[in-house]
């Protein structure tokens, strides 16, 4: 047993090891909750949003009187060293978890205690000198702490999630001018419609992403607004009078975020109407990204027996049987994300709803929920632009010869020749295999020059006068 040290709780005591910086509470909570695998030292960002709230905490005690110089000090350096990367290996608690997030918090509190009795030259588990609880959780509980630090570790990580996507937006720009001048088949419902540029549908992709920029954005600032301070249930039972607006105003300055305290706590510690809004912009964001994806399947299909309007860079054998084939992996994989980014915003939903009266212990799952998905969609975004985007060529011609042997351009002549005959000319191309131009010159309907004019398919690219 040389290996463990002993510390006790109000369960009894327990063996810790040794050198592990956590303590009693957290070893009960790996013992306890084996159930994701994903821990919460998978989540960086998360990590660093308790040590901004410990840190913001222990300032505010000692500019309250609660907490001496000494310790405010080395708890201060001891987050800066968690901020900066350090100790997140001590952090092994499964993020999937029951009390309310109780285990996170207190795994915070352990490895920041033990981390500074050792700068005192204190033993691990000596408390007394520096107590997880009495104080580094000083006027905190774990319903004002860890809400708030899942907030701050939201905030991270929707920055991360909206670099990634600008520069997906930007690749397919890129590819939108590339394709300026590659005239092909627009096509509704799967059926040919009337011509437009390979170019047009890439900027279209960029377009619809690049709403969502804002829209992740404007949902992330709803995580600003935070309830340190109201302790259990907001209304501020041992904390001290001022507590909560100082605390936030300190957060605010150590984070770099607009954090103000939210105007009523009890209403704040059960809400989670923020993660509900921000699931939601991340699964219109893959609702749009999975739409792309099925996109460029289709626009690639083939080679020979589909649309095969594009190239998709070749990235593995398709078959274990069919010689030559290569697969669409690229826009398959992210397609798989973006459905488990579906699930996990129901799973959001459902963790909300469950709250009852003055908390919602359902935050851990909620919580993970919403940082596996930005987690996903990040790497999707990086695998789809990397692997994928920026390898995208055009079959020129063949997107050429779709547009010159479609009926779909017999559209364009409807201000000319009128609904009526324009379908007729359809139907009558569909019958006999004849090209709508050809049957408009065997008609006698237009002259040549003017057919070839308006069946131009340059002149039907955009908006113009008769």
């Amino acid at each position: 047993m040389e290996n463990f040290r002993k510390e006790s709780d109000l369960l009894g005591e327990l063996n810790v090891p040794i050198n592990a910086y956590y303590g009693v509470q957290t070893q009960r909570a790996i013992n306890n909750f084996k159930i994701s695998g994903q821990l919460l030292s998978s989540y960086p960002q998360f990590i660093r949003g308790l040590a901004y709230v410990k840190k913001a905490a222990a300032k505010t005690n000692y500019e309250l009187g609660l907490l001496d110089e000494s310790l405010y000090f080395n708890i201060s350096e001891v987050c800066d060293e968690i901020i900066n990367g350090e100790l997140h290996e001590q952090f092994p608690v499964d993020m999937i978890q029951g009390g309310a997030g109780t285990s996170i918090n207190m795994n915070a509190n352990e490895v920041i205690a033990n981390r500074v009795l050792e700068k005192l030259g204190k033993n691990k588990g000596e408390y007394q000198f520096c107590s997880p609880n009495d104080h580094v959780n000083l006027s905190q509980s774990t319903n004002d702490a860890y809400p708030t630090a899942i907030k701050m570790g939201l905030l991270q990580m929707n920055a991360i999630l909206v670099e990634k996507l600008e520069k997906i937006v930007e690749a397919f720009r890129e590819k939108g001018k590339e394709f300026h001048d590659v005239i092909k088949m627009g096509r509704t419902q799967l059926q040919d419609a009337v011509p437009m540029t390979l170019g047009q549908e890439f900027e279209a992709f960029a377009a619809t992403l690049e709403e969502d920029i804002s829209k992740l954005n404007n949902n992330a600032n709803l995580f600003v607004e935070v309830n340190m301070g109201a302790t259990a249930i907001g209304t501020g039972l041992n904390a001290p009078i001022g507590y909560a607006t100082l605390c936030a105003k300190n957060l605010a300055e150590i984070t770099g975020f607009p954090v103000v305290s939210a105007p009523d706590l009890v209403e704040a510690t059960p809400d989670t109407g923020s993660y509900v809004i921000y699931s939601s912009a991340m699964k219109r964001l893959a609702v749009k990204l999975s739409k792309i994806c099925n996109d460029l399947r289709l626009l690639s299909s083939g080679p020979r027996a589909g649309l095969f309007e594009i190239n998709l860079p070749p990235m593995q054998p398709g078959s274990s049987i069919m010689p030559g084939k290569v697969n669409p992996v690229i826009p398959e994989v992210v397609n798989q994300v973006c459905f488990k980014v579906f699930g996990n915003d129901l799973t959001v939903t459902f963790a909300a709803e469950a709250g009852q009266l003055q908390l919602n212990v359902m935050e851990p799952v909620l919580s993970h929920a919403i940082m596996e998905n930005i987690h996903f969609l990040c790497n999707a975004l990086d695998t789809l632009r990397e692997k994928c985007v920026v390898g995208i060529t055009a079959n020129r011609e063949v997107c050429l010869n779709m547009v010159k042997h479609s009926i779909g351009i017999v559209t364009a002549l409807n201000p000319y020749i009128g609904y009526k005959h324009s379908t007729e000319i359809a139907k009558e191309a569909l019958e006999t295999g004849k090209s709508v131009y050809n049957l408009v010159l065997e008609k006698g309907i237009l002259s040549q020059e003017k057919l070839d004019e308006i069946l131009d398919p340059r002149n039907m690219l955009k908006p113009h006068n008769k």
